[in-house]
């Protein structure tokens, strides 16, 4: 049964791989098509309906491009859908989110020291937050608010600041971040799936019907183009954040998350300026740099204690911490592991414990059982080129700590 830890790990390193392989393409597509939008060109020759142009040289080749706001006169033969790109990586990051969160709830979706839920009640929240939140911005999008461009954008950033304030509240810090991102890509995901995709179908069956489509429905997938335009930065800090627990397992964690939001705006009006050729606002870095710096800031602002903390082993971890080897193993782990994984660091250079992981009391050691087994055990990825010098010997104990309560939990 012990195996089935490294098969579950090589599943999620195949399902990270594929999240950030259909990532690329998503947004690769969304950043090409959003700068071809804005370097259209107006010229009197175009054909009837044309919108504007754009000639492009790539590849040792030349590319004319058109664009009609509406539709053409006739239909293609040959259409050229962008969607699945979108499709692929929201499935690939909730397949993601089940694997690593959802699979691990107790360790890492759950802070019984911010609020204390079962596995299924986290996962429920954790669900309903994502589905709630699609349908918030969706009817947002189509009340009266929705015709002011920037006062639905603010009302939207007002109401993301809120869910990030209050999924800290709920999950540990490293699931908040990333279930932020989360959210915010199903609302990019499900704006292609349920606006704009669906928009696009509508003019094309008008084309073949020979009726002349509707204007309307390329000025409402344009709105939310223009959402998943501003989104897309803040989303991809949101799923790199994990990694650096300088964002995510701090006082003012939201805070951040709320500033992050700011900057993919402004770092997107760069270049959306850039590519309309309509200048280069200098000020957009300035502004990006000077937010940069105040989230460093609230980076280094210590995070008080959680009252009444508890350093009891949670029963789901129970089988580590009563195994015969876990005496030895604890030991191996705080004579090599603590200096870096503890709640102050005493290694130079290391302000706080790498992805927020700590190993100082039983408790931790046992809930980390199997990333132990896995980083220090089977592999030798930790400590970082064995810098704390961990003999085969003590590897080796690690291992059969973990694959005897592994499977003497079995037995029972």
């Amino acid at each position: 049964m012990y195996e089935f830890a490294i098969a579950w790990e090589w599943l999620s390193f195949a399902a990270r791989w594929l999240h950030v392989v259909t990532a690329i393409a998503w947004i690769g597509s969304s950043f090409y098509f959003i700068a071809l939008d804005l370097g259209l060109v107006k010229r009197p020759h175009l054909p009837v309906g044309a919108y504007g142009e754009e000639w492009q040289v790539h590849g040792g080749g030349f590319y004319h491009i058109q664009k009609y706001l509406v539709a053409p006169a006739t239909m293609p033969e040959h259409l050229t859908w962008f969607k699945w790109e979108s499709y692929a990586t929201w499935l690939s990051g909730f397949a993601m989110l089940c694997i690593v969160y959802y699979g691990g709830a107790d360790l890492f979706l759950i802070d019984r020291h911010v609020l204390d839920l079962t596995q299924w009640q986290a996962i429920g929240l954790s669900v309903a937050s994502l589905a709630v939140g699609w349908i918030i911005y969706d009817l947002l999008c189509k009340s009266p608010l929705g015709r002011n461009i920037w006062l639905l954008m603010a009302v939207l950033y007002v109401a993301l600041v809120a869910m990030a304030w209050g999924y800290t509240q709920v999950f540990t810090g490293r699931a908040a971040f990333l279930h932020l991102g989360a959210f915010t890509a199903t609302i990019m995901s499900a704006n292609v799936f349920l606006v704009i995709i669906p928009n696009q179908k509508i003019v094309v069956a008008d084309l073949i019907a020979g009726r002349t489509p509707d204007p309307k429905y390329g000025v409402i997938a344009k709105q939310r183009s223009l959402h998943n335009n501003y989104l897309t930065l803040p989303v991809i800090f949101f799923m790199l954040s994990n990694h650096y627990p300088l964002a995510f397992a701090t006082a003012y964690n939201w805070v951040i998350a709320a500033l992050v939001f700011l900057m993919g705006v402004t770092i997107r009006h760069w270049f959306n300026t850039v590519h309309a050729r309509k200048g280069r606002p200098i000020w957009t870095w300035m502004l990006t740099t000077v937010i940069f710096i105040v989230i460093i800031w609230l980076s280094t602002v210590q995070k008080p204690p959680a009252d009444g903390e508890e350093s009891s082993v949670a029963p789901a971890y129970l089988q580590f911490a009563e195994n015969a080897h876990f005496s030895a193993a604890r030991d191996v782990v705080q004579s090599r592991c603590s200096m870096c994984h503890a709640e102050q660091p005493v290694w130079e250079g290391i302000p706080r414990p790498p992805k927020g992981v700590k190993l100082e009391t039983d408790a931790d050691i046992a809930a980390h059982a199997r990333e132990i087994y896995l980083q220090a055990g089977r592999t030798h990825a930790m400590p970082p080129g064995n810098i704390t010098e961990v003999s085969g010997e003590e590897r080796a104990l690690l291992v059969a700590w973990f694959e005897s309560a592994v499977e003497e939990n079995r037995t029972r």
